[in-house]
């Protein structure tokens, strides 16, 4: 049952843009371990965050690569990997990255935790250095080491103030 609802909400909310299936998959409270820069809590998060993608990717497409469950009907769980495919032909707006008109192919994955037949939380991550490599957004070396001295400089005036 869980993998059926993991496969409806990534195939109908993240693939078709079919936001109003999240009101019958997620709790309207739903809690995410990793929400992105702006994201909204609760279910309204995850409808923001598929509308970030699926106005960056607008022929974005998830496939599910592997899932699997475990529980006892009353509270479960639910694991799954997907690969995303898509063309970056609209902005990326919480990156601030304009379209590139580039084909991407990206996974992730996620743990949920399902209560009374819906997801209640949810853990996840994204191959965003797949997406950035795709993008052809890879930052020179030069600017990642200058990066590096002024994050390093910045950490050790943090540790001094302690």
């Amino acid at each position: 049952m869980l993998v059926e609802m993991y496969d409806r909400w990534l195939g109908e909310v993240w693939s078709q843009g079919l936001y109003a299936v999240d009101e019958e998959l997620l709790h309207e409270d739903l809690v995410d371990h990793n929400p992105v820069p702006g994201q909204p809590s609760g279910r309204a998060g995850d409808v923001w965050a598929a509308k970030q993608i699926r106005t960056a990717f607008p022929d974005c497409r998830f496939t599910r690569d592997v899932a699997f469950e475990s529980g006892d009907g009353v509270i479960g769980y639910v694991t799954g990997r997907w690969t995303m495919t898509g063309t970056h032909t609209g902005v990326l707006e919480f990156l601030g990255i304009p379209p590139t008109g580039r084909p991407v192919t990206m996974s992730g994955q996620e743990i949920f935790r399902a209560v009374d037949g819906r997801f209640a939380e949810v853990w996840h991550a994204e191959d965003v250095g797949a997406m950035m490599q795709a993008l052809d957004l890879e930052p020179p070396r030069m600017i990642l080491r200058l990066a590096a001295r002024r994050s390093a400089r910045k950490f050790k005036k943090e540790q001094r103030r302690k």
